[in-house]
């Protein structure tokens, strides 16, 4: 791989501004100032910009507890996106999994890892989303037991069968476990008013995807890596 891919690959500069760094000699390869930015970085070499040591990775894994009011995108001109919260050096090329809406919360995975993002959100994979709510209004079992078969939630959008469970109920909240493995525009949201237009979520948070679980010392807006074990339960998906 060349030497300023590599270095821009890992988010240190745009690849015109490391060419600029190599040639003033800010690089160093196996302890070797390389001032050549087409130069083929050997497999296990040891790369250095300005004096810190830089490791490669192919790809990168991410897990964040997205806030309320960031929307789960790459860029926006005008809006906080959940890229702008990694304040480390990154990969350039990453991007959220799926997404929540901007007045969601919970667990979002950032990667670059399309092929295993595509299996996550593929629905014929039946990877399951696991999702806490609530609802403004006293709700039975029976109330929410059509959801458990598959509901016609718009015009042309049937809903897969859904794992439903409510974990409190008081006269002015439920509190809800819904578990799908879809992830449309709005899906819960609508699933619910097409039970009622009167079953509105006030607060939906997604509590795991797949076999990876929120970190519940993620503050909101707070991220980390996964795990090696983590990344592994999600690569089985592609098996």
């Amino acid at each position: 791989m060349r030497l300023d891919k590599y270095l821009s690959d890992m988010g240190l500069a745009s690849r015109s501004d490391i060419k600029k760094e190599i040639r003033k000699g800010l690089v160093r390869v196996n302890g070797e100032i390389i001032r050549d930015s087409s130069f083929s970085v050997p497999l296990h070499a040891s790369v250095s910009y300005r004096e810190e040591e830089v490791c490669y990775e192919e790809f990168s894994y991410y897990m964040m507890n997205k806030p309320i009011g960031v929307l789960s995108s790459t860029e926006d001109r005008k809006q906080k996106t959940v890229l702008d919260l990694i304040t480390e050096k990154h990969r350039k090329d990453l991007f959220p999994v799926g997404r929540l809406d901007k007045d969601s919360e919970g667990l979002i995975l950032i990667m670059n890892d399309g092929q295993l993002a595509h299996t996550l959100l593929s629905p014929k994979n039946h990877i399951e989303k696991r999702y806490y709510i609530e609802i403004p209004v006293l709700l039975e079992d029976s109330d929410i037991a059509p959801l458990r078969f598959g509901i016609q939630y718009d015009k042309d959008l049937i809903a897969e069968p859904a794992k439903v469970r409510i974990l409190s109920a008081e006269k002015e909240k439920t509190a809800i476990e819904i578990i799908i493995t879809e992830g449309k525009f709005h899906q819960i949201k609508k699933m619910f008013l097409a039970l009622s237009e009167n079953y509105v979520v006030t607060k939906l948070k997604r509590l795991s995807m797949g076999k990876v679980v929120l970190d519940e010392n993620l503050a909101p807006g707070d991220y980390r890596r996964l795990s090696a074990e983590e990344i592994e339960a999600l690569q089985r998906a592609l098996e």
